[in-house]
């Protein structure tokens, strides 16, 4: 790259050089010897000047090169460092990311999914699902801060007496067996449990939430509403209906490509 610019200066260098005589020729021929006289004066002070101010250019490049070498230096020392660096910690996550799928295959990323489904559902049990607001349209008006009176509040398990409990553990626990290959079917176990959850939720726990009871003849504007309790139980019952549906199906990364005899 610098010896292609340093042919393209000398290039114009010498086509400057060719324009000058071409010039001084038109001059001497059209206007006579005085002009050409005067032209190639002010060529050569033109030359003399342009000589002082190469060399002065030649000096400041060679001082300013002697100043920022040295940051240069630094500067290309440090993007090594960070390159290597880069190349190191590259490497290092390629090696993990391979350890880690070899460890976290998709089954088991699965069985954990179900496994934490069927915790947060226990979980939802002990949580307020349903309650009765008594004069909530009087409180539509108003800002948040005031909230209608809520009566009658109950919590998820109450409604089916803790049944979704043991159907949640059981869950948990046939998910991980199922990641044996000769219990594969279990998985279909677990998305019943996850079915199981669902109906329970919603034949039993929506109508009886969304019933105002005695409050509805005791106060006026009594209106029964459904709290978190209830969406999360659904929610986690929904998660373990799907993990052991893919449980059940078995996943694309864990099915082994099949053998295809070759023939010589």
């Amino acid at each position: 790259m610098i010896a292609t610019v340093g042919l393209r200066i000398r290039a114009a260098a010498a086509a400057v050089a060719k324009w000058e005589r071409e010039t001084e020729r038109k001059i001497e021929r059209r206007a006579g010897p005085p002009l050409a006289r005067g032209w190639r004066k002010a060529r050569t002070v033109g030359r003399r000047w342009s000589g002082r101010v190469k060399v002065s250019l030649r000096q400041i490049s060679r001082q300013a090169g002697k100043r920022l070498r040295p940051l240069g230096a630094r500067l290309f020392r440090i993007l090594a460092a960070i390159d290597a660096w880069l190349r190191k910690a590259g490497a290092w996550s390629a090696r993990s990311a391979t350890r880690a799928s070899a460890v976290v295959t998709p089954e088991r990323a699965i069985c954990a999914v179900v496994v934490a489904a069927a915790a947060c559902l226990v979980a939802s049990q002990f949580v307020d699902y349903r309650g009765v607001q008594i004069g909530q349209p009087g409180y539509e008006g108003l800002p948040a801060v005031a909230d209608a009176p809520t009566e009658a509040v109950r919590t998820a398990g109450a409604a089916h007496a803790y049944l979704l409990v043991p159907l949640a553990i059981a869950a948990a626990v046939l998910s991980a067996l199922a990641l044996r290959p000769r219990r594969r079917r279990l998985g279909r176990v677990v998305f019943g449990l996850g079915l199981l959850s669902i109906a329970v939720i919603l034949l039993v726990d929506l109508p009886a939430g969304l019933d105002a009871g005695s409050q509805a003849s005791r106060f006026a504007g009594a209106t029964a509403v459904l709290d978190n309790g209830f969406y999360a139980e659904l929610a986690a019952s929904a998660v373990i209906a799907l993990g052991g549906l893919l449980l059940a199906l078995k996943p694309l990364g864990s099915r082994r490509p099949a053998i295809v005899p070759r023939r010589a």
